[in-house]
């Protein structure tokens, strides 16, 4: 059964980015985990991870909302970088790491062009590491903007599809409902002509429109159905 936010993670999945972006995080900070999360403000769903602490996070994987940081970054719209949560006075007795087993961690929220708040894109691992730089939090920083503008092109792009099959539907309604109009006066053309009497090859002609005009109403028929 497609999970509820499948649109969410198939739009992330078509980045092709993604993937390297994770890696990158990960080569780069030494952080063992790394997601993007669709956060919602009852919801937090993976939508993708690399995760080599078999901390079990897959696309359609949820956290309760309450037990996440990103909560917290939904609110504020402002990262968050932990280098050492036993060392962070105001991390240390948070629940939240105590609860996923982490000492390290960073999150960057993912704001789209209309100003909405996305998810986040987010890195832990149970030993210290060096985040809470301009280094690491720009390159998380950059990395959320171009996610960001992906899924901006992607619901763009959805929404031109959406348009396209609207106006679609409304031009073959309109243009089946005119040509059994006219379809309907040529078969009463064809009706009346059928009962005048006719030389052999006016009664030739007439037959050809009937049998044209019942071809054509099939046509029709089968282009408008549902």
């Amino acid at each position: 059964m497609p999970h509820e936010f499948q649109a969410d993670i198939d739009a992330i999945a078509a980045i092709p980015a993604v993937p390297r972006i994770l890696e990158v995080i990960c080569r780069t900070t030494g952080m063992r985990f790394a997601a993007i999360a669709r956060v919602t403000d009852e919801r937090w769903v993976c939508c993708a991870s690399k995760d080599d602490l078999a901390f079990g996070l897959v696309p359609g994987s949820e956290l309760w909302l309450e037990t996440t940081i990103c909560e917290e970054i939904r609110g504020s719209r402002v990262g968050v970088a932990i280098d050492h949560v036993a060392e962070n006075p105001e991390f240390r007795d948070h629940p939240t790491p105590a609860m996923y087993g982490f000492q390290s961690y960073i999150s960057m929220p993912i704001t789209l062009a209309d100003g909405s708040f996305y998810g986040t894109l987010c890195s832990i691992d149970p030993h210290p590491n060096t985040l809470n730089n301009p280094t690491v939090t720009g390159m998380f920083k950059l990395f959320a903007e171009l996610i960001a503008f992906h899924l901006d092109a992607h619901h763009k792009l959805a929404q031109a599809e959406r348009d396209h099959a609207r106006r679609s539907e409304r031009f073959k309604a309109g243009l089946g409902h005119d040509m059994r109009n006219a379809l309907a006066a040529i078969e009463a053309g064809t009706r009346l002509l059928a009962k005048t009497p006719l030389n052999e090859r006016g009664a030739l002609i007439v037959r050809e429109m009937q049998a044209s005009a019942e071809k054509l109403a099939q046509q029709v028929a089968e282009a408008t159905k549902d």
